[in-house]
């Protein structure tokens, strides 16, 4: 299965929604506390292209975006692939 990273910040429900998405599907991952301000939350930033929002969702070193974008790979049918590689 392939590396999943999140960052995160605490009470926000598309966090929140990403993550039981990739629970459902049994896939484990790593949760990154990012603050905004934070030394992670600049990482974040950099490593997606200059996104800003949290969450931001990372499988096998590759960014896919926020929790709608997890939510559209999964509908297209593309998510199972990306979580097996």
């Amino acid at each position: 299965m392939a590396e999943i990273e999140i960052y995160t910040i605490p009470y926000c429900p598309y966090c929140d929604r990403a993550k039981a998405l990739l629970t459902r599907k049994g896939a484990s991952f790593q949760e990154i506390d990012a603050p905004s301000g934070s030394p992670a939350r600049k990482t974040a930033i950099e490593r997606s292209g200059g996104r800003t929002t949290v969450p931001q969702i990372f499988i096998g070193g590759q960014a896919i975006g926020g929790s709608d974008d997890l939510a559209a790979l999964d509908r297209a049918g593309k998510l199972d692939a990306l979580l097996a590689a």
